[in-house]
Protein backbone atom coordinates (compact mmCIF):
# COMPACT_ATOMS: atom_id res chain seq x y z
CA UNK A 1 0.00 0.00 0.00
CA UNK A 2 0.95 3.70 -0.61
CA UNK A 3 2.58 5.44 2.23
CA UNK A 4 -0.80 7.16 4.45
CA UNK A 5 0.60 10.99 3.41
CA UNK A 6 0.37 9.50 0.21
CA UNK A 7 -2.06 11.02 -2.28
CA UNK A 8 -4.69 8.50 -2.44
CA UNK A 9 -6.76 8.53 -5.79
CA UNK A 10 -9.35 6.16 -3.58
CA UNK A 11 -9.80 9.31 -1.29
CA UNK A 12 -11.04 11.47 -4.27
CA UNK A 13 -13.56 8.72 -5.34
CA UNK A 14 -14.50 7.46 -1.87
CA UNK A 15 -18.57 8.24 -2.58
CA UNK A 16 -18.17 7.02 -5.99
CA UNK A 17 -16.52 3.81 -5.04
CA UNK A 18 -19.08 3.14 -2.55
CA UNK A 19 -22.36 4.15 -4.64
CA UNK A 20 -21.18 1.31 -7.20
CA UNK A 21 -22.02 -1.44 -4.73
CA UNK A 22 -25.38 -0.10 -5.10
CA UNK A 23 -26.13 -0.74 -8.38
CA UNK A 24 -27.86 -3.32 -9.83
CA UNK A 25 -24.67 -4.60 -11.09
CA UNK A 26 -22.38 -3.76 -7.92
CA UNK A 27 -24.85 -5.25 -6.05
CA UNK A 28 -24.76 -8.60 -8.07
CA UNK A 29 -20.81 -9.18 -8.35
CA UNK A 30 -20.62 -8.04 -4.39
CA UNK A 31 -23.13 -10.64 -3.75
CA UNK A 32 -21.50 -13.06 -5.32
CA UNK A 33 -18.17 -12.73 -3.56
CA UNK A 34 -19.62 -12.34 -0.10
CA UNK A 35 -21.39 -16.08 -0.43
CA UNK A 36 -17.63 -17.32 -2.13
CA UNK A 37 -15.65 -15.58 1.09
CA UNK A 38 -18.14 -16.81 3.98
CA UNK A 39 -17.77 -20.05 4.48
CA UNK A 40 -14.29 -18.99 5.22
CA UNK A 41 -14.65 -16.37 7.48
CA UNK A 42 -16.29 -17.64 10.62
CA UNK A 43 -17.18 -16.84 13.88
CA UNK A 44 -14.53 -19.27 15.28
CA UNK A 45 -11.39 -17.04 14.38
CA UNK A 46 -12.67 -14.16 15.96
CA UNK A 47 -11.58 -11.56 16.05
CA UNK A 48 -11.31 -10.40 12.75
CA UNK A 49 -9.03 -7.54 10.54
CA UNK A 50 -9.39 -6.87 6.86
CA UNK A 51 -6.14 -5.38 5.46
CA UNK A 52 -7.40 -2.90 2.81
CA UNK A 53 -10.74 -2.37 4.39
CA UNK A 54 -11.84 0.26 2.30
CA UNK A 55 -15.82 1.35 2.77
CA UNK A 56 -15.95 -1.50 4.51
CA UNK A 57 -18.76 -3.19 2.54
CA UNK A 58 -17.42 -6.69 3.03
CA UNK A 59 -16.25 -6.36 6.96
CA UNK A 60 -19.62 -5.37 7.71
CA UNK A 61 -21.27 -7.78 6.21
CA UNK A 62 -18.89 -10.51 7.05
CA UNK A 63 -18.88 -9.67 10.44
CA UNK A 64 -15.22 -8.70 10.48
CA UNK A 65 -14.73 -5.89 13.27
CA UNK A 66 -11.64 -4.49 12.61
CA UNK A 67 -9.88 -2.52 9.42
CA UNK A 68 -7.26 -0.55 8.44
CA UNK A 69 -6.76 1.23 5.35
CA UNK A 70 -4.70 4.17 3.80
CA UNK A 71 -7.73 6.46 2.32
CA UNK A 72 -8.88 8.74 5.42
CA UNK A 73 -11.82 9.26 3.31
CA UNK A 74 -12.72 5.49 2.61
CA UNK A 75 -11.91 4.74 6.57
CA UNK A 76 -14.47 7.49 7.61
CA UNK A 77 -17.57 5.55 5.89
CA UNK A 78 -16.23 2.47 7.16
CA UNK A 79 -16.45 3.79 10.74
CA UNK A 80 -20.42 4.76 9.76
CA UNK A 81 -20.28 0.77 9.33
CA UNK A 82 -19.53 -0.05 12.35
CA UNK A 83 -15.86 -0.93 11.83
CA UNK A 84 -12.97 -0.56 14.36
CA UNK A 85 -10.81 1.60 12.08
CA UNK A 86 -7.26 2.42 11.62
CA UNK A 87 -5.83 4.55 8.88
CA UNK A 88 -2.09 2.84 8.06
CA UNK A 89 -0.49 0.43 5.17
CA UNK A 90 -0.60 -3.37 5.30
CA UNK A 91 3.31 -3.48 4.81
CA UNK A 92 3.91 -1.84 8.40
CA UNK A 93 0.43 -3.17 10.67
CA UNK A 94 0.31 -1.23 13.63
CA UNK A 95 -0.95 -4.37 15.66
CA UNK A 96 0.92 -6.69 18.34
CA UNK A 97 1.90 -10.60 17.43
CA UNK A 98 -0.91 -12.90 17.31
CA UNK A 99 -3.96 -10.02 17.88
CA UNK A 100 -6.37 -11.41 15.75
CA UNK A 101 -7.88 -14.81 15.09
CA UNK A 102 -8.75 -14.09 11.71
CA UNK A 103 -7.21 -11.70 8.97
CA UNK A 104 -8.78 -10.98 5.41
CA UNK A 105 -7.85 -9.09 2.03
CA UNK A 106 -10.35 -8.20 -0.83
CA UNK A 107 -9.02 -7.21 -3.97
CA UNK A 108 -6.81 -5.47 -2.26
CA UNK A 109 -3.62 -7.01 -2.92
CA UNK A 110 -3.13 -5.98 -6.05
CA UNK A 111 -3.00 -2.66 -5.13
CA UNK A 112 0.12 -2.40 -2.36
CA UNK A 113 3.92 -1.91 -3.45
CA UNK A 114 4.72 -5.41 -1.27
CA UNK A 115 2.51 -8.17 -1.31
CA UNK A 116 5.00 -10.47 0.15
CA UNK A 117 5.80 -7.94 3.03
CA UNK A 118 2.14 -7.36 3.41
CA UNK A 119 1.15 -11.21 3.71
CA UNK A 120 4.40 -11.47 6.27
CA UNK A 121 2.57 -8.68 8.26
CA UNK A 122 -0.86 -10.55 8.45
CA UNK A 123 0.92 -13.95 9.61
CA UNK A 124 2.77 -11.81 12.58
CA UNK A 125 -0.65 -10.32 13.57
CA UNK A 126 -2.57 -13.78 13.92
CA UNK A 127 -2.79 -16.28 16.43
CA UNK A 128 -1.10 -19.59 15.74
CA UNK A 129 -4.69 -21.62 15.09
CA UNK A 130 -6.11 -18.48 13.27
CA UNK A 131 -7.09 -18.13 9.69
CA UNK A 132 -5.52 -16.04 6.46
CA UNK A 133 -8.28 -14.84 4.13
CA UNK A 134 -7.73 -13.44 0.57
CA UNK A 135 -10.13 -12.87 -2.18
CA UNK A 136 -8.67 -12.17 -5.38
CA UNK A 137 -9.69 -11.23 -9.23
CA UNK A 138 -7.19 -13.79 -10.86
CA UNK A 139 -5.19 -12.26 -13.72
CA UNK A 140 -6.06 -14.73 -16.12
CA UNK A 141 -10.00 -14.47 -15.92
CA UNK A 142 -11.86 -12.38 -18.29
CA UNK A 143 -13.06 -10.08 -15.09
CA UNK A 144 -8.86 -9.43 -14.56
CA UNK A 145 -7.75 -9.16 -17.96
CA UNK A 146 -10.51 -6.33 -18.20
CA UNK A 147 -9.07 -4.62 -14.99
CA UNK A 148 -5.63 -5.02 -16.45
CA UNK A 149 -6.84 -3.06 -19.74
CA UNK A 150 -7.97 -0.47 -17.48
CA UNK A 151 -4.85 -0.27 -15.71
CA UNK A 152 -2.87 0.23 -19.29
CA UNK A 153 -5.34 2.57 -20.44
CA UNK A 154 -4.13 4.71 -17.56
CA UNK A 155 -7.56 4.17 -15.21
CA UNK A 156 -6.74 6.50 -12.43
CA UNK A 157 -7.92 3.81 -9.60
CA UNK A 158 -6.60 0.45 -11.59
CA UNK A 159 -3.39 1.79 -13.35
CA UNK A 160 -1.94 1.59 -9.50
CA UNK A 161 -2.85 -2.07 -9.87
CA UNK A 162 -1.21 -5.47 -10.35
CA UNK A 163 -3.01 -8.76 -10.68
CA UNK A 164 -2.13 -11.52 -9.60
CA UNK A 165 -3.31 -15.49 -10.74
CA UNK A 166 -4.42 -17.49 -8.11
CA UNK A 167 -1.23 -19.71 -8.08
CA UNK A 168 0.95 -16.93 -7.73
CA UNK A 169 -0.62 -15.34 -4.92
CA UNK A 170 -0.93 -18.54 -3.51
CA UNK A 171 3.03 -18.89 -3.65
CA UNK A 172 3.64 -15.35 -1.99
CA UNK A 173 1.51 -16.47 0.97
CA UNK A 174 3.19 -19.92 1.49
CA UNK A 175 6.49 -17.68 1.23
CA UNK A 176 4.92 -15.92 4.04
CA UNK A 177 4.79 -18.84 5.83
CA UNK A 178 1.11 -19.94 5.03
CA UNK A 179 -0.27 -23.25 4.45
CA UNK A 180 -3.20 -23.28 1.63
CA UNK A 181 -6.41 -25.12 3.15
CA UNK A 182 -9.72 -24.32 1.34
CA UNK A 183 -10.72 -22.30 -1.86
CA UNK A 184 -14.11 -21.45 -3.38
CA UNK A 185 -14.91 -20.01 -6.97
CA UNK A 186 -17.72 -17.34 -8.05
CA UNK A 187 -18.39 -15.32 -11.18
CA UNK A 188 -17.69 -17.54 -13.92
CA UNK A 189 -19.28 -16.29 -16.51
CA UNK A 190 -17.36 -13.13 -18.32
CA UNK A 191 -17.63 -9.20 -16.96
CA UNK A 192 -20.31 -8.44 -19.96
CA UNK A 193 -22.79 -10.97 -18.62
CA UNK A 194 -26.01 -10.72 -16.49
CA UNK A 195 -25.55 -12.40 -13.09
CA UNK A 196 -29.04 -13.78 -11.91
CA UNK A 197 -28.09 -15.01 -8.74
CA UNK A 198 -24.73 -15.71 -6.27
CA UNK A 199 -23.48 -18.74 -7.38
CA UNK A 200 -20.17 -20.45 -5.61
CA UNK A 201 -18.22 -23.29 -6.28
CA UNK A 202 -15.82 -25.06 -4.14
CA UNK A 203 -12.31 -25.15 -4.89
CA UNK A 204 -10.03 -22.93 -7.70
CA UNK A 205 -12.27 -22.98 -11.09
CA UNK A 206 -10.13 -21.86 -13.93
CA UNK A 207 -12.76 -19.62 -15.44
CA UNK A 208 -13.74 -17.49 -12.20
CA UNK A 209 -13.71 -14.36 -11.54
CA UNK A 210 -13.28 -14.59 -7.87
CA UNK A 211 -11.63 -16.84 -5.82
CA UNK A 212 -11.53 -16.85 -2.07
CA UNK A 213 -8.69 -19.08 -0.58
CA UNK A 214 -7.75 -20.14 3.72
CA UNK A 215 -4.44 -20.37 4.73
CA UNK A 216 -3.55 -21.33 8.50
CA UNK A 217 0.35 -21.12 9.44
CA UNK A 218 2.67 -23.55 9.02
CA UNK A 219 4.37 -24.74 11.84
CA UNK A 220 7.66 -25.87 13.22
CA UNK A 221 7.90 -27.71 16.76
CA UNK A 222 5.01 -25.74 17.62
CA UNK A 223 6.43 -22.43 17.19
CA UNK A 224 5.17 -20.03 13.78
CA UNK A 225 7.50 -20.00 10.47
CA UNK A 226 8.35 -15.96 9.92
Amino acid sequence: MSDPGDINPFDESAEHYDAWFDSPRGHAIFESEVQCLRPLVTDAFRPWLEVGVGTGRFAQVLGVGYGIDPSPAMLQIAAKRGINTHQGVGEELPYEDGSFGGVMIVVSLCFVSDPVRVLCEAARVLRSDGRFVFGIIPANSSRGEMYTAMAEEEHPIYNKARFFSVAEAVDMARSAGFEKREAYSTLLTGPDFDIKEPLVWEGTLPSAGFVATSFSLKHSNGRNVP
